[in-house]
């Protein structure tokens, strides 16, 4: 524990229904859900707005439209979500060369190895300016924590939510902890709650009062030891500049079970696809490839294989996960599929026989081997005859139009894509219009920044309005 609160808790608020609030102009101060959209969908963010109904985190999305469903839900846009993550990592990054990043939206920095003076006032002065950079660069606000050690600056940053900054003073950490719920202290979760529920241990306080040798007793030496170390205040956990990714998964829920094999194939194939995307787009490769299949009974199942070196061949993986699937039963029904790729390096060392197996394989079917587009839809044709993937207008992605520009897909049915044409620094929420969804002046395109570019002599336009407030995790 150190003696001055140089540890840096960031956590942005409600991070990808604020992105969404401040994409979206019609959407700032309303509850926003962004998550799976489909019967079986999750929510993976709700906004404050949202909040207020009950709805939160990992709530199945048609239980949260239940109780809010007056709420605007979309489908992710990760693209946007790493680029505004990737300036706000930048930012932590010219505090100190101690970063720790723990997801998209939310890192711990060490500020003392940055040089900042080790006094409250002085951390302060950062933790304040860091959120009005933050709120000025991307238009989304993000709450701060300080104190001496990492479990304590957690802490203090979900005490500071939404848009705030909480100091925890050197010598206040015991009164502070006691009260609170031992599922507090990081580690502690739901099955290690009851072992301590079912001893009388509710709180941080009775757990430090409980003694090691309880807890040892209770949950065993290094569990036990740890969380009276934890408990006590005591948490020496340096911030660690590198955290290497151990492997890149992906994975589908699909709205109805799987029962056709060459479907499941398809998917699997998809999937293989972006997880190799993903895996590029992290500049690495690796040498296991995992699939995982969901049953209809909830039953999971998880094979692997590992290759010969590693690789980031889209082909090579698919062929290594179709490999994989042929000893899998399918045939009563499937509800997730994923691919993922460990044994992750920086180099890659392609496995030639592997290679000549796909190629063989995709040789066979008369085709690259991949699925028939990267949603796994129908094709169209373009006027040349050439297959063009379906235009899937799934909630919350952008879309431009040839003559009305930019907007978003608010929803589509019955062959029709309803669209609200504004953008970020628009003045006002934007008009609304339905198209047939395969109209050709309609196409899908890639998100736009959240603050307009540089305009004219470098005066940059106004900043998004009314973020701020629409914030919170």
């Amino acid at each position: 524990m150190r003696g001055s609160p140089t540890i840096l808790h960031l956590d942005m608020d409600a991070f990808y229904a604020s992105v969404e609030q401040a994409a979206k102009p019609s959407l700032r101060g309303k509850p926003v859900v962004v998550g799976g959209i489909g019967p079986r969908g999750v929510v993976a963010t709700a906004s404050y707005e949202a909040r207020v109904f009950g709805v939160h985190s990992a709530m199945a999305t048609a239980q949260a439209r239940r109780l809010c469903p007056n709420a605007a839900y979309l489908t992710p846009r990760f693209s946007l979500y790493q680029q505004v993550s990737g300036v706000v990592m930048g930012l932590l990054a010219e505090l100190s060369p101690l970063v720790e990043p723990l997801s998209l939206d939310e890192a711990f920095v060490d500020l003392e190895a940055g040089g900042v003076e080790p006094a409250t006032e002085a951390v302060r002065a950062v933790g304040e300016r860091l959120r009005e950079d933050i709120l000025a660069a991307t238009g989304v606000s993000g709450s701060v924590g300080l104190a001496g050690s990492k479990m304590l600056a957690k802490i203090a940053s979900e005490q500071a939510k939404p848009d705030g900054l909480v100091v925890i003073e050197p010598g206040t950490e015991l009164e502070l902890l006691g009260p609170m719920s031992v599922r507090t202290i990081p580690g502690v979760g739901p099955a290690t709650a009851e072992t301590l529920r079912r001893a009388g241990i509710h709180t941080v306080a009775e757990t430090a009062e409980a003694g090691e040798a309880e807890l040892v007793r209770l949950l065993g030496k290094a569990h036990g030891a740890g969380l009276y170390a934890l408990a006590t205040g005591h948490d020496e956990r340096p911030v660690v500049a590198e955290r290497d990714a151990k492997s890149v998964s992906v994975e589908d829920t699909f709205a109805e079970d799987l029962t056709d094999r060459t479907r499941v194939q398809l998917e699997l194939a998809r999937l293989a696809d972006r997880c190799v995307r993903r895996l590029r787009a992290a500049g690495r490769s690796g040498r296991t490839v995992v699939i995982k299949v969901r049953r209809y009974d909830f039953s999971t199942l998880t094979r692997s294989e590992t290759l010969r070196g590693p690789t980031d061949d889209p082909a090579v993986v698919r062929e290594a996960a179709a490999r994989l699937l042929e000893g899998v039963d399918t045939t009563a029904g499937v509800r997730l599929l994923g691919v993922g790729v460990s044994g992750l390096a920086d180099y890659t060392q392609e496995d030639l026989f592997a290679q000549a197996r796909a190629a063989e394989a995709a040789g066979a079917a008369g085709e690259d081997g991949g699925p028939p587009d990267a949603e796994g839809a129908p094709e169209r044709r373009a006027d040349d005859g050439e297959a063009v993937p379906a235009r899937r207008w799934l909630p919350g992605l952008d879309v431009v139009h040839r003559e009305l520009g930019r907007g978003w897909v608010q929803g589509s049915g019955l062959g029709r894509v309803t669209v609200r044409f504004e953008e970020p620094w628009s003045a006002a929420p934007g008009r609304v219009r339905t198209f047939t969804v395969d109209d050709p002046d309609l196409e899908p395109a890639e998100p736009v920044p959240l603050i307009r570019p540089v305009v004219g002599e470098g005066a940059p336009a106004p900043p998004v309005g009314g973020v701020a407030a629409a914030s919170g995790r």
